[in-house]
């Protein structure tokens, strides 16, 4: 089946998203292990990806736990050191895609108030056609309302997009209403993907 979009997952697709190593060249693993085994900040994040803005989950947290406000904080203040680098590779068949005309979509759990920070400290992430930010939509991956929303929002059967995710729960959600997927594992993977689709071809996507 011929690909009209190709959507891009953006946490651990094209940036970085693994807070603890932040934390472990700031604070150190010992005192790091700590922190995430007293403060549920994986947790907390979720509203951010659900609608609230990043701030107001960060900050009264860093209340909650004031011997470790100042790593809480950082968080928010710090963000674009916790959510980086960039993954080069994936950034380049982004790029491929968009210079031949395919359209080129996000579809993403990121917070309404952060993500425009991402996109001031990686330009490539202002490239797509169509942005699909949770905390904007507030609908959140692997819910089926957010699928359905692109389906509706975009036009294209379920058959006709490609997404790659590196979650197999939200991969999984995606093929369960039709769309073709891809899990990201790493980009070699997903330009093999591009290429085997007739999408790219191997010099593009190197």
């Amino acid at each position: 089946m011929p690909i009209d979009a190709v959507i891009f997952d953006i946490g651990n697709v094209l940036i970085r998203w693994n807070p603890e190593a932040y934390y472990d060249s700031v604070i150190g693993p010992d005192r790091r292990r700590a922190f995430f085994d007293e403060v549920p900040l994986h947790q907390e994040h979720l509203r951010v990806d659900e609608g609230a803005s990043l701030r107001d989950v960060v900050y009264p947290l860093a209340d909650r736990f004031p011997h470790w406000g100042d790593e809480i904080r950082m968080w928010h203040d710090n963000w674009n050191d916790l959510a980086a680098p960039d993954i080069p590779h994936s950034v380049r068949l982004l790029r491929a895609l968009k210079d031949q005309g395919t359209p080129v979509f996000a579809l993403t759990n990121f917070g309404h108030d952060n993500y425009p920070r991402s996109q001031e400290a990686f330009p490539f992430l202002t490239l797509f056609d169509r942005e699909y930010v949770s905390g904007r939509l507030q609908m959140i991956k692997p819910n089926a309302e957010i699928y359905a929303h692109v389906e509706a929002d975009c036009g294209i059967a379920p058959e006709r997009l490609l997404f790659a995710d590196d979650r197999p729960e939200n991969i999984d959600a995606a093929a369960a209403r039709g769309w073709q997927t891809h899990l990201f594992e790493h980009p070699q993977g997903w330009a093999a993907r591009l290429v085997a689709e007739g999408l790219l071809t191997p010099e593009d996507a190197a």
